[in-house]
């Protein structure tokens, strides 16, 4: 598989349901994403193709620039990247984290008012991809399960080199 270019696992986060989720130095994830992580709503959150949210730590950055008192893991996300432009997390686009899982962006996220305190104004569709292109969270499935830490290497791989594989 080609590699585009890599970044890192700023944070790993999980919760017993809702939000925040709260970090964590390592975790097993399985088909379904995180193992003991679990959410109130599960019909609009979790299953195969949404078994793991994914953020930058750049991008909630930005976000407190702007005046938002967001912060890793408080926007829902389990897994918050470094390194890794938000805008190239595409549906399509498969990444490997660490040396052992492999997953593969399926949408973009809908957010939810369970996120409004994250947002000065409540405003929690300042992360909507309809509204700003390029700056929602992202939904991946599982290809490959195995273990991940914090500080470990992200690579995100081309699509097209992986269906030619």
């Amino acid at each position: 598989m080609a590699i585009s270019f890599e970044g890192r696992i700023f944070q790993i986060n999980m919760s017993h349901g809702g939000v925040p989720k709260l970090p964590i130095a390592e975790a097993k994830v399985g088909t379904l994403g995180i193992q003991g992580d679990y959410h109130n709503d599960q019909e609009t959150h979790g299953g195969p193709d949404r078994a793991l949210c994914l953020y930058t730590v750049e991008q909630i950055q930005r976000l407190r620039t702007e005046g938002h008192p967001i912060e890793p893991g408080w926007a829902g996300e389990n897994i918050t990247l470094a390194g890794i432009a938000q805008q190239s997390l595409t549906p399509g686009t498969r990444l490997s984290l660490g040396d052992e899982v492999e997953i593969e962006i399926t949408s973009y996220t809908t957010p939810c008012k369970a996120i409004k305190d994250s947002f000065s104004d409540g405003d929690f569709t300042r992360i909507s991809q309809k509204l700003h292109p390029g700056e929602s969270r992202v939904y991946a499935r599982v290809l490959r399960t195995g273990r991940i830490a914090a500080g470990q290497t992200v690579r995100v791989l081309h699509p097209a080199a992986s269906k030619e594989e």
